[in-house]
């Protein structure tokens, strides 16, 4: 009897210890409803592997089930007796609605208890998961290789990432390895857009291998126009130019500014920056760009010659000889370097060309020093100019080099070729500026390759050769009629005989006045834009030179001049980077 009676009481305490209030159970409920509204329960307990959401009250005995893993985490000895009797119960009452079978509910007390001894591991594990996503645990120089691989496309969105990329990607170092890498690609950057009449300033930028349109802001650049553009190493130069003053931002020549600005403008870091400006301002300058070895001067080369002039003219009635009589020798023999029917320096220039050229190629190899020539152009009063400047990049200065003869004639093109920077003129004449001895040479070719005088002939190089593109008759004297077409032909001159070879011909009509071409290691780029029914049209060309037929080959057609104005026709101009 009495051991009863202590059994009565022992299981009439337990129950009142386990069993819990209704209102204790409603209030728990709501609080865990508040926090699962506020996205606190429900999905982070069960990462976790725990629910909360339910809490359940037994109809036999009250009671509390605690799942199994809950039991033994805690240490609770009475863990299996309570789960077998629970598994003896009859049905479920659900408070909360949603039942859950691993964790019905917890018992007051219970619940923080857990939740404070498993948090702290989930929370630690969260925050070492967190910190292993922001941070990829890589050495720089393998980060380096990694990002130095990316076409320049992806490698713009990795600078994005973080400031970390974008600083690494941006330093002379990793400029240099992209530049030294086999995974650069041709792009195609088209200056001189012109909308609604106004100098927009956008470069249009082609990714040749994709055939994909990029547009670059250039805010720098808007209101300017007529200015040329020359292309070194991962850098572009923009040389001169005008800008209206009535009329800013405006193709308007009835009231202009001419510039003599440079800016070098940085694809691969979209970046600007001012060069030294010119000594003389000029619109549409002809420009060549070289690199040079290092102990090259400019001051011994140039500036000691800039007073040569072939043939010097004579100025208030004094005659040269008596200006200058130790300069006789040397006058006489410049005096006939652009006389069809007189003799020329082409001798002495074939006799040492060669040894320079592989003296050259010995000194080249580390250069990263380069020289930037401006010549012709119009000046600030819109007169043609004869008069040249070089730029050294080592010294961040423009000198003054020889002037073309008068009679040569307006410089229409030029190219540097060889150590050479050849120009022709509109009348028919070539020269070549000797960049390492700072001074000009006529150049007697055979025939001239014949073109129509509208259109000027275009100078490019490729692979150490001299190549013109003209435009000319197809049949006929030069006569218009119905049979002639005119057609575009590329020509290439031998630099040991000096004769012109017709080696292919471009499949498009001429139609553009003013084409732009410009060679990148093998590959001649052109651009054709042209108005016709009312709408621009663009043509971008191809044409491998290392190719035994030489065949041109479209890239791309119509995908940007619709939008732009006709001017941009007379107002373009193109540079090509490997990037």
């Amino acid at each position: 009897m009495f051991s009863e009676s202590v059994s009565e009481e022992a299981l009439r305490q337990d129950f009142e210890t386990l069993t819990v209030s209704k209102r204790l159970v409603r209030s728990v409920s709501q609080k865990l409803r508040k926090k699962n509204h506020r996205g606190e329960g429900g999905e982070e307990d069960k990462v976790r592997g725990v629910s909360l959401k339910c809490l359940t009250l037994y109809g036999r005995g009250g009671g509390c089930k605690v799942g199994a893993d809950t039991g033994e985490e805690l240490g609770d000895p009475s863990y299996r007796r309570r789960s077998s009797a629970s598994e003896e119960g009859k049905v479920y009452k659900s408070i909360c609605g949603i039942e859950d079978n691993n964790f019905d509910c917890f018992s007051y007390g219970v619940r923080e208890k857990f939740w404070k001894k498993n948090n702290r591991k989930d929370l630690d594990l969260e925050e070492s998961v967190r910190n292993s996503r922001m941070h990829i645990f890589l050495p720089d120089d393998i980060l380096e290789m990694c990002l130095v691989r990316l076409p320049l496309t992806s490698l713009m969105n990795a600078r994005l990432v973080c400031k970390k990329w974008r600083h690494l990607t941006t330093t002379p170092q990793f400029l240099q390895m992209r530049r030294e890498g086999s995974c650069q690609k041709p792009w195609l950057f088209l200056f001189g857009a012109v909308k609604d009449g106004y100098c927009s300033g956008e470069i249009h930028a082609l990714d040749v291998s994709q055939d994909q349109w990029h547009r670059i802001s250039a805010d720098i650049l808007r209101g300017r126009f007529m200015f040329s553009v020359a292309s070194m190493q991962d850098d572009i130069y923009i040389v001169g130019g005008c800008s209206s003053l009535t009329n800013f931002g405006r193709v308007d020549r009835s009231s202009f500014k001419t510039h003599k600005g440079v800016l070098v403008f940085s694809p691969l870091t979209k970046s600007w920056r001012k060069a030294s400006s010119m000594k003389f301002a000029r619109s549409m300058p002809i420009l060549g760009i070289s690199e040079v070895c290092s102990d090259f001067s400019v001051i011994q080369s140039h500036q000691n010659r800039h007073d040569r002039q072939f043939p010097r003219s004579r100025v208030g009635g004094v005659s040269d000889v008596y200006e200058d009589p130790h300069r006789l020798s040397l006058r006489r023999q410049y005096r006939n370097a652009f006389d069809e029917n007189g003799p020329s320096l082409l001798p002495n220039r074939r006799s040492y060309k060669f040894i320079r050229q592989r003296s050259e190629q010995a000194n080249m190899k580390g250069c990263k020093r380069f020289v930037l020539i401006a010549v012709g152009g119009l000046g600030s009063w819109d007169e043609p100019l004869n008069s040249g400047e070089i730029y050294d990049s080592l010294s961040n200065k423009w000198t003054e080099i020889q002037k073309l003869p008068i009679d040569f004639g307006v410089v229409c093109a030029g190219v540097v070729c060889n150590g050479m920077f050849y120009v022709c003129s509109e009348n028919d004449k070539l020269a070549g500026y000797d960049i390492e001895r700072g001074f000009w040479i006529g150049i007697q070719t055979s025939a001239f390759p014949p073109h129509v005088h509208e259109y000027y002939p275009k100078l490019v190089s490729c692979n150490g050769s001299l190549f013109l593109l003209s435009v000319s008759w197809c049949e006929g004297d030069g006569q218009i009629g119905r049979r002639n077409k005119a057609v575009r032909k590329l020509w290439e001159l031998d630099l040991m005989y000096l004769t012109w070879t017709e080696v292919s011909v471009h499949p498009d009509a001429p139609m553009d006045w003013n084409p732009v071409f410009v060679a990148d290691r093998n590959i001649i780029f052109g651009v054709e834009m042209f108005k016709i029914f009312g709408q621009v049209l663009d043509f971008f060309t191809v044409c491998d030179v290392s190719d035994v037929e030489m065949n041109w080959s479209h890239i791309s057609r119509n995908h940007m001049a619709h939008e732009l104005d006709a001017s941009s026709c007379m107002t373009k101009t193109m540079a090509v980077l490997h990037l």
